[in-house]
């Protein structure tokens, strides 16, 4: 039988340290992920897109909204249930050639945005979008 050089006192601390050094790396990696998941997301508000106008669709508007950088840097998505959504976007048709479109926000029934855009020189969803978009961006400054 051999016997070890050095005494078990210091072969159990050596142990002792080890296991200690262990459990405090592992602890480390658990908290930092732990830190990375527990970071709250920013919320994102619900679009509901209502067109009453015969020659444009909601889905072509929606369309348009989700091509903007500005939709996604606000942290806007649509949603096709009007009872979950936070704004409702509603296009309407004027006059001739004039669409009037008005975003509301469904929890304070205040308005967000709106104002009136003509047919001529471009798609209306194309320009509804663009203002939406810009308008609430001015309003978060």
């Amino acid at each position: 039988m051999k016997r070890s050089i050095l005494p078990k006192s210091i072969i159990k601390a050596f142990g002792l340290a080890l296991v200690l050094a262990v459990i405090a790396t592992n602890g480390f990696t658990q908290t930092a992920s732990m830190k990375a998941t527990a970071a709250p997301a920013p919320l994102e508000r619900r679009v509901f897109v209502r067109s009453k106008a015969l020659l444009v669709r909601g889905a072509v508007i929606e369309e348009k909204l989700m091509k903007r950088p500005e939709f996604s840097q606000l942290n806007l998505v649509i949603t096709r249930d009007e009872n979950d959504a936070d704004i409702i976007l509603e296009l309407r048709h004027d006059l001739l050639t004039k669409y009037v479109y008005s975003a509301v926000d469904t929890r304070t029934s205040t308005v967000l945005a709106g104002g009136k855009v003509s047919s001529l020189g471009g798609t209306v969803a194309g320009k509804v979008a663009k203002r939406f978009c810009k308008q609430l961006l001015k309003g978060r400054a």
